[in-house]
């Protein structure tokens, strides 16, 4: 074995996969994730665990992975992360954890990410439970929203001994990992289903279909339900747009919508009957990890598929792997391109996208360099669906419904960064609600911090 690369892992045919939405990456064997195990260097002063967001003790579950101790490896791994199998599958770790690994140097950094998913995957697999605390202080903690900040934030709430409740808007538990990432990165019934569940079993109670700031405000919470604090984890789900002439035309979505009514309307379904299967020709605007879900997904539902980016390819913010698996499945790029008008037909539905060509000029307050436009190169793609994905805010709706609370000209809400304490006393907040629109771990970080601040808080309350 050359020790410089990594084991190699099994993936779908990209021209199998296109037409289905099982997970791509199939995933390391047993004899596959020792050997790759073996290649960790076990430094004496670990950089990656350094670049780990939530700070897993990462030499340490991977020395019990090459011994083929997969229970103590995850046990390792849950004293930091509430959701290895979804980092693992999800994370960023080539500009993270990996990216800050010694075996990086002069080859292929350790596979951490595929790693952690294979012993989280094992422990599913053998019904494992994560360590808990059974000892209760008695008081009560309401977290708002279910994705990754506020599942991070409540599994560590319940290693203190509250009582935690959360407060989700959708019939579904799980924010951006029900709703916002496709299946074939991250399966729901087999990962995120059975993730949020071992919550549960340790005592996290979910009440689904509840509004904050319609079917009861923060206030309310606090003054007459009896909740000692609150954690607000809602992410940011409020979709941005271009401003361009036809983006009120039928066909148009926001990716936030596409992806929502692919993966919890359930979409790819023969059966099903949402509007976004009708769709031939589809053009994302956008170059994020968002974009490329969305387009991924409009593939696999039978449309030619492009991706319509403003600068380089060199600066495609999206990951390096999910491009790669976009362009091997067979997704168009339109680099260094730039709507300017969605057209419509007599009936007020999109039949093309209107673009200028862009080159790249001097770098602008961001660092890169900024793009303009080539003049006289407009040109037109035929499309009958547009995706947009330009990035997301928070949704308005709690700060307005809350006395106290706080937000920045951007609609996040104030908080502090270690702590998550916002202008509200006994309300503390993490995550994209605080931060914009950013990654899965980042977020679960955020609800790391708020724990260990309502913990603090409700700790001197006692004093």
């Amino acid at each position: 074995m050359d020790m410089q690369k990594k084991v190699p892992i099994a993936e779908q045919d990209p021209k199998v996969r296109a037409k289905n939405f099982d997970e791509v990456c199939l995933g390391y064997t047993k004899e596959e994730a020792m050997l790759e195990a073996s290649r960790c260097l076990e430094c004496k002063n670990p950089m990656c665990v350094m670049g780990c967001p939530v700070s897993v003790h990462i030499p340490e579950f991977i020395h019990k992975v090459k011994e083929g101790d997969f229970a103590g490896a995850f046990k390792v791994i849950c004293e930091c992360n509430t959701l290895p199998a979804i980092c693992g599958r999800v994370c960023p770790q080539e500009s993270q954890c990996e990216g800050r690994c010694i075996r990086g140097i002069k080859g292929e950094a350790v596979a951490i990410g595929k790693l952690e998913r294979f012993v989280a995957d094992f422990a599913m697999d053998k019904g494992m439970r994560r360590p808990h605390s059974h000892i209760k202080n008695g008081k009560r903690v309401a977290v708002i929203g279910s994705g990754p900040a506020s599942l991070a934030c409540a599994g560590d709430l319940l290693k203190y001994g509250y009582d935690v409740t959360m407060f989700e808007a959708l019939h579904e538990a799980g924010g951006v990992l029900v709703y916002g990432i496709p299946e074939f990165r991250l399966p729901k019934d087999d990962v995120v289903k059975k993730e949020i569940s071992m919550l549960s079993h340790l005592g996290v109670k979910i009440q689904t279909n509840v509004i904050i700031g319609k079917s009861v405000t923060i206030d309310e919470l606090m003054q007459n339900e009896g909740f000692d604090a609150v954690f607000i984890g809602s992410g940011a789900g409020l979709p941005k747009f271009m401003g361009i002439k036809g983006e009120n035309a039928n066909g148009v979505f926001s990716a936030n919508e596409y992806l929502t009514r692919s993966n919890l309307m359930k979409a790819f379904k023969e059966d099903s009957t949402t509007p976004i299967m009708r769709a031939k020709k589809v053009a994302v605007v956008g170059g994020g990890n968002v974009a490329m879900d969305a387009a991924r997904t409009a593939l696999r539902l039978g449309a030619e598929t492009h991706i319509i980016y403003r600068r380089s390819e060199a600066e495609l913010p999206a990951r390096l792997e999910e491009v790669h698996h976009a362009k091997e499945e067979g997704v168009i790029f339109d680099i260094l391109t730039n709507p300017v008008e969605i057209l419509t037909d007599d009936n007020g539905s999109v039949c093309g996208i209107k673009c200028v060509k862009m080159e790249l000029g001097e770098p602008d307050c961001s660092g890169r360099r900024r793009p303009v436009v080539v003049e006289g190169s407009e040109f037109v793609i035929d499309v009958d669906m547009v995706i947009m994905s330009l990035g997301t805010s928070p949704n308005p709706l709690i700060a307005s419904s809350t006395s106290g609370l706080q937000t920045d000209k951007y609609g996040c809400i104030v908080a502090d960064e270690i702590t998550g304490q916002t202008t509200k006393e006994g309300v503390f907040a993490g995550g994209d609600a605080v931060t914009g629109a950013a990654t899965v771990i980042l977020a679960m970080s955020a609800g790391r911090s708020a724990a260990v601040g309502i913990h603090d808080y409700l700790s001197s309350k006692d004093k």
